[in-house]
């Protein structure tokens, strides 16, 4: 009996066991459900299941007539999981791989290679680096040479995917394009359109699957949606001819930086945008965005003064002003001339001839009294604001006024020729352009179109700020003065005998940035617009020197640049003027003058004609001038200097190598056709083994 209760009571105890044991296991069951479930459930999807990022490829950036400015390329690095590769695999063909690397990259030997490798495997590397950045060529072949073409499993092969931002010309235009890099600020272009270029990134969720494979889950993939385009008023063989042009001049003075800027003068478009900054090292490079930096302008700013003058009616171009010999005393400091002798001219040939004297002299009568009359009529052509050009880093200007902490009794005969007042080249080449625009001031601007798929999505326009900076008489007094300036005044020496140019020099000490006025650092400048008699472009060139610069003069140091840009464009018909069908070009009015070509094509030419040529039937470089008048073709041999780079614009291209590489040059060419372009300029020093570029049509 008491063992029937003793088995009775284990029986018992036991169930109650059981049944506690049931009891938790259900308990901790709906705790897991409940509580840890949503937790343990994201677990174990993390470890089947992830989500991967597919990136969206950035948009292009082009020229208006296709050229490709900028782009993205993709880039691999390579490593090898030496652990899952075969060691009898390994050393059969191992020899033959190193054979194969050091033939592609050309960078060691194949022993070298083998070494490199075997030492690798025999310590099982798993992520063993063995080239960065390669291009798509050639990631391609080296994943099909041997052991590699087994892939990741059995050949150890891991690529990993990058993409690189390229500009295919180099320097030109890279502070305007701008740079972007991943996880870094974005500069110029890039930054301003970075949300257009930049698209949206897509995703795709993979599975795991046996043998460590992971497999798209079919129905789970978004899309990434590629960044647009942008097409921008930029022409590379201006933008070319610019740098080119503005190289030659910081070099041969050492100068500090240069900016030129090439609008046209009918939309405001951005032809050109060169900014070059001197390195440490002497060489020059896109560093900086100078047009865009408020400075003292120097003299160009009297245009500005002479534009406030008209428009108050105050004064007429041929009005007399007294220039005092070239020195006058305002309050405790006395101005000077840079020209000094200068007596009683007329308000234009004081412009002409840039008299300090004179400006200061003119807005020191007529505003001494309400200057702020005179500070309002420079807001009214806005050089108080920013252009509000399409790209960032522009900075703010400043214009003094009389409620200025910094106003003196000096300070409005210093502005009214350019101290005192902070305007960038940009703004210059504004208000210079608005003059040969007949008045109308345009906004600058360098994007006209967003494109997606070929076509265009957006598009941009000209905009005008103001329809007229002043009335048509007016203008015609400051399109004169302009004009003088390139005939008789600081500027005559650039003017050319196939169009006129109109613009005005500038010269400015400055002290900035650290620098001081005893360092002596000046400012030189011009800006202009030709042809005079129908603007089609407008250039402003500002440079600024070393400290003790033996050439500081804008008349100098920039207006050569100005001529140089103007001369190639115009030779090169980039302005589409409209010249004769037969491509003859007027020089005078009873002369005409043909494109430059060979004497041995014009010797063939006009012998076919029954005309007589006095020049021997060489390679050499000749010119077609027709009197029509006396009704005669003349052939005269062109100017070839030894050891100066010829100009062949204009030429079959196996007459402009045959010139080129006479002077020891090595050409290079893009393009068919005749030669428009030429990558250094003409009259340059002809280094021997040096490389130009020939851009044909």
């Amino acid at each position: 009996m008491k063992v029937k209760k003793d088995i009775r009571f284990r029986v018992y105890v036991a169930f109650t066991c059981i049944c506690l044991l049931g009891v938790a296991v259900l308990i901790k069951a709906a705790h897991i459900q409940a509580v840890e479930g949503p937790r343990l459930k994201k677990m174990s999807q993390e470890m089947h299941t992830r989500t991967t990022n597919l990136p969206a490829e950035r948009g292009n950036i082009y020229t208006e007539d296709g050229q490709l400015l900028c782009s993205t390329i993709p880039q691999f690095d390579v490593r090898i999981d030496f652990s899952v590769i075969d060691k009898d695999t390994f050393n059969a063909k191992v020899d033959s791989l190193a054979l194969c690397l050091s033939q592609l990259f050309r960078d060691g030997s194949p022993e070298a290679y083998k070494q490199q490798l075997t030492l690798a495997h025999n310590q099982k590397k798993r992520y063993f680096l063995l080239k960065k950045n390669l291009p798509y060529y050639q990631y391609q072949t080296v994943r099909s040479f041997p052991i590699f073409n087994k892939g990741k499993r059995r050949g150890g092969f891991i690529e990993e995917p990058k993409s690189k931002r390229i500009n295919p010309y180099g320097m030109l235009a890279y502070r305007t394009i701008g740079l972007w890099r991943a996880n870094s600020q974005a500069i110029g272009m890039e930054a301003t359109y970075d949300s257009v270029l930049n698209g949206e990134d897509g995703t795709r969720i993979e599975q795991k699957m046996t043998g460590n494979v992971w497999v798209p889950v079919e129905g789970a993939e978004v899309e990434p949606q590629d960044g647009k385009d942008l097409v921008t008023t930029l022409d590379i063989g201006i933008q070319d001819v610019a740098e080119h042009a503005m190289m030659s001049v910081l070099q041969q003075y050492e100068c500090l930086y240069g900016t030129c800027i090439v609008m046209e003068v009918e939309t405001g478009k951005i032809k050109a945008l060169v900014n070059l900054g001197r390195q440490r090292n002497g060489s020059y490079w896109e560093d900086f965005n100078y047009a865009m930096i408020p400075t003292e302008p120097g003299s160009t700013f009297k245009l500005m003064t002479l534009i406030s003058l008209l428009n108050d009616g105050y004064v007429n171009v041929e009005n007399k002003v007294d220039c005092q010999g070239g020195q006058m005393r305002f309050g405790n400091r006395t101005m000077r001339d840079s020209h000094l002798g200068l007596g009683s001219l007329t308000i234009r040939d004081a412009f002409a001839h840039s008299s300090n004297v004179a400006m200061a002299k003119l807005a020191y009568q007529y505003y001494y009294k309400n200057p702020q009359h005179y500070v309002d009529n420079l807001k009214k052509l806005h050089l108080h604001e920013r252009t509000g050009i399409d790209i960032a880093g522009e900075r703010r200007p400043l214009v003094k006024s009389p409620a200025s902490k910094s106003w003196s009794a000096t300070t409005l005969p210093w502005m009214a020729h350019g101290y005192e007042v902070l305007i960038s080249p940009l703004h210059t080449c504004m208000i210079y352009n608005a003059v040969a625009n007949n008045g109308r001031l345009m906004r600058p601007y360098l994007i006209s179109a967003v494109r997606e798929y070929g076509k265009n999505v957006k598009t941009f326009r000209p905009q005008v700020i103001e329809d007229a900076i002043a009335d048509s008489s007016s203008i015609r007094q400051l399109q004169a003065c302009m004009r003088e300036v390139a005939i008789s005044g600081t500027a005559k020496h650039i003017q050319g005998p196939f169009y006129n140019i109109a613009g005005k020099t500038g010269t400015a000490q400055v002290a900035d940035k650290g620098i001081k006025y005893s360092d002596r650092v000046y400012q030189g400048s011009f800006v202009g617009y030709f042809p005079a008699e129908k603007p089609k472009y407008t250039v402003a060139v500002v440079v600024r020197t070393k400290p003790h610069s033996g050439a500081y003069y804008g008349g100098t140091i920039a207006a050569p640049v100005f001529r140089m840009v103007a001369d190639k464009i115009f030779a090169s018909s980039n302005g589409a003027w409209g010249g004769p069908l037969d491509s003859l070009a007027g020089i005078s009015k009873n002369k005409m003058l043909a494109q430059q070509a060979t004497a041995r094509a014009y010797y063939t030419l006009l012998g076919s004609l029954g005309q007589k040529v006095e020049i021997e039937p060489g390679n050499q470089i000749a010119q077609l001038v027709s009197d029509t008048v006396k009704k005669q073709m003349q052939l005269q041999p062109g100017s070839v200097v030894k050891g100066l780079v010829p100009d062949v614009s204009g030429l079959g291209l196996k007459d402009a190598v045959y010139l080129l590489e006479k002077e020891g040059l090595n050409v290079h060419i893009k393009g068919r056709g005749r030669v428009t372009m030429q990558s250094i300029a003409p009259g340059s020093p002809a280094a021997k083994g040096q490389t130009i570029v020939l851009q044909l049509s």
